[in-house]
């Protein structure tokens, strides 16, 4: 079966756009860490369809949201959910990312290769410059996960969402090879 368009592989992990098939396991792997770090309440099969028929919306208008299925066994199995934030804001070329795994899934390094994925896809699009991931400071595994994907410490926060550490990480350009030398003519 092919995988779905705006699909990442690293060989561990899949992530694709979050999709109806995945309000079930979405509500099976909320937990108390998630809830606290992430959701800030319990997600209801009400409020979890909403959430996905959403994602799909943004999704087919490109954003600004982006929300992914961290995912294993090829595909087969949610293990947790990554969005990127696009900043709408003109010229800002930023994005951020949020993340979630679900507990059958953790200590395995899912979210750092979910992270690193979803950054590569940001470079990729060739319209963001830096991402960012805010972390509570007494998230350590998340703060683990934002400096293991090659994220460093910003600055700390205090606004009016919250007190929280940003990490960066700075898109380079994809390297362009250099064209290969041409033949001088007439020269011995």
């Amino acid at each position: 079966m092919p995988l779905p368009s705006h699909t990442l592989v690293d060989g561990v992990v899949v992530l694709s756009p979050l999709g109806w098939d995945d309000v079930g396991p979405y509500l099976a792997g909320e937990d108390g860490e998630i809830v606290r770090w992430l959701s800030g309440g319990r997600g209801t099969p009400a409020t979890v369809r909403a959430h996905v028929r959403r994602a799909i919306e943004r999704w087919a208008d490109g954003g600004p949201k982006l929300s992914f299925g961290i995912r294993v066994d090829g595909g087969a199995v949610l293990a947790g959910t990554i969005d990127a934030d696009l900043d709408p804001a003109a010229g800002a070329r930023r994005a951020g990312l949020s993340y979630g795994i679900y507990p059958a899934f953790r200590r395995r390094g899912l979210a750092t290769r979910a992270v690193r994925l979803a950054a590569r896809y940001l470079g990729e699009r060739g319209d963001v410059d830096r991402i960012s991931i805010d972390v509570h400071p007494a998230n350590r595994a998340s703060i683990g996960v934002a400096r293991r994907a090659g994220f460093r410490f910003l600055r700390h926060v205090v606004d009016a969402e919250g007190d929280f550490d940003r990490y960066e990480l700075i898109v380079r350009a994809p390297v362009v090879p250099a064209p290969p030398p041409q033949p001088r003519h007439g020269l011995r």
